[in-house]
């Protein structure tokens, strides 16, 4: 398969104009390979998981975060370097896609709505509006995050039990006012300290994120739990290298990441 035949399948689902401002989406690593056997998908581009994926057969290999955030000289023997002279030596294609895919409302980003069963979702922070056309052109918002209504409301306690399963794991950090009942949740996938007054004006209940700093927690206005950075983006790749491998005419394989924050008990 064309290499850029295949950069422009995933740019119909993560288009280049949704990246956020600051943001480095798109080819991290250019390849002078025309043609592509196998692409390799992963949430990062780490020593270990580019060096699983280029093992394994890889020849194009997709992240969700990029390999740097600002253009920098490779200079230092680091990670950095080593992931650049792997990808170098095979001529491998490093693309990522980072809020061009975070954007997408119809994009796998909402992967954790559908498996909570939300519905009446919407975008949290829209960043624009774009058209679509099919038989008939319709206007949808884009942008970061989403929220939307549980079928019934539930008690806090069983809600975060159903929380629990859809992301594998039952411990997180909690901060802002307790709840009792919880009808309206708004999620930011990654780091989303900067939307807590978004979840609010949106009526939100609970708000589920991650990376929550000491001082924003200060300023949390709605019940918020931050489960990590890690776990609902790693699934959100997980869930694109599947549809990737039923579109694309290469094998596509999901390569797991690993959590670098652990929780440690003494």
């Amino acid at each position: 398969m064309e290499l850029f035949d295949i950069i422009e399948h995933i740019e119909k689902t993560a288009p280049l104009h949704m990246a956020a401002g600051w943001d480095n989406s798109g080819v991290q690593v250019a390849s002078f390979r025309k043609k592509v056997t196998h692409v390799g998908v992963t949430l990062d581009p780490s020593v270990r998981s580019v060096g699983q994926a280029l093992e394994a057969g890889a020849d194009f290999l997709l992240t969700h975060h990029p390999l740097t955030m600002k253009p920098r000289f490779p200079d230092v023997a680091d990670s950095y370097l080593e992931v650049l002279s792997m990808l170098l030596k095979r001529d491998v294609c490093l693309y990522s896609a980072h809020t061009t895919l975070d954007a997408n409302p119809r994009g796998p980003v909402r992967w954790l709505a559908q498996r909570l069963g939300l519905v009446r979702v919407t975008v949290l922070e829209p960043e624009g509006r774009l058209t679509r056309s099919k038989g008939e052109e319709t206007e949808e918002e884009f942008g970061f995050g989403f929220v939307g209504d549980l079928p019934k409301s539930l008690p806090y306690r069983e809600f975060c039990a159903c929380l629990a399963r859809a992301i594998g794991k039952a411990e997180w950090q909690t901060m802002g006012p307790e709840v009792e009942m919880v009808s309206r949740v708004a999620c930011c996938p990654g780091s989303g300290g900067s939307l807590f007054a978004f979840a609010s004006q949106a009526g939100a209940d609970l708000y589920i994120t991650g990376d929550i700093k000491y001082h924003a927690a200060l300023e949390a206005s709605v019940r918020t739990l931050d489960v990590g950075h890690f776990c609902i983006e790693e699934e959100m790749m997980r869930s694109f290298a599947e549809t990737l491998g039923r579109e694309l005419a290469v094998p596509v394989t999901f390569f797991p990441a690993i959590d670098p924050i652990a929780i440690e008990r003494v």
